[in-house]
């Protein structure tokens, strides 16, 4: 299905993206903590929000 040569870059390009990635956030991690404060909690509900819906539906099966 993929040639050797598209593996490659393909692992390559992944590796590479998320090290950026790693880079970026840690370059920024001041900023966000001085202005995404609190979005802990927002994630935290939002995770509870879905388990409820998930309890629901699998209660009503």
């Amino acid at each position: 299905m993929f040639t050797t040569g598209q593996i490659i870059f393909g692992g390559l390009f992944a590796v590479a993206f998320v090290l950026i990635l790693v880079y970026a956030y840690r370059k920024d991690l001041a900023l966000h903590r001085k202005h995404y404060k609190g979005t802990v909690w927002v994630f935290i509900a939002f995770i509870c929000f879905v388990l409820f819906i998930l309890s629901i539906k699998w209660m009503f099966q």
